[in-house]
């Protein structure tokens, strides 16, 4: 299985809103996964133009589209039960540290602290060349999906 087909079969996101490339590494509740932040993204036009900056929101997203692979790797879904997807229910204590570009590659790493019923908490970091560049703590809950 080529990296899209497993990442597409464990979360619901889909271009032009799916942030992880590659999952890097999975175990111990942990997940590292990679994103190329592509040059010729339209955001670029309107974000800082002339000097494009990767904006926060969507590196965000990044990092909870990996806890939501993470989730989707430790499970292992029954057919009889509803097909569950993960919601963001929480963001806390974002940082940005440094500016994501055009072109560079992020790693993000995203380990679960606690789970209770269908509400998981994680804490999420990227980095960009070996240094970190965003740091938040974020929680998400499994719901029935609607299809």
């Amino acid at each position: 299985m080529d990296s899209y087909e497993e990442i597409s079969s464990l979360i619901p996101h889909r271009p032009p809103f799916l942030w992880v490339d590659t999952i890097i590494s999975f175990g111990d509740e942990t997940i590292v996964t990679e994103k190329t932040i592509p040059t010729d993204l339209d955001v670029f036009a309107g974000h800082y133009p002339n000097n494009p900056i990767m904006p926060g929101v969507l590196l965000c997203e990044a990092i909870f589209q990996s806890g939501a692979l993470l989730i989707g790797k430790m499970t292992k879904p029954l057919e009889s039960e509803p097909y569950l997807i993960p919601v963001l229910t929480r963001i806390n204590n974002a940082k940005f540290k440094r500016n994501i570009l055009p072109g560079d590659t992020v790693q993000i790493t995203v380990q679960m602290t606690e789970s209770l019923s269908s509400v998981s908490f994680f804490k999420g970091s990227m980095k960009v060349k070996g240094k970190t560049a965003v740091q938040v703590d974020f929680a998400c809950a499994m719901v029935a999906s609607s299809q």
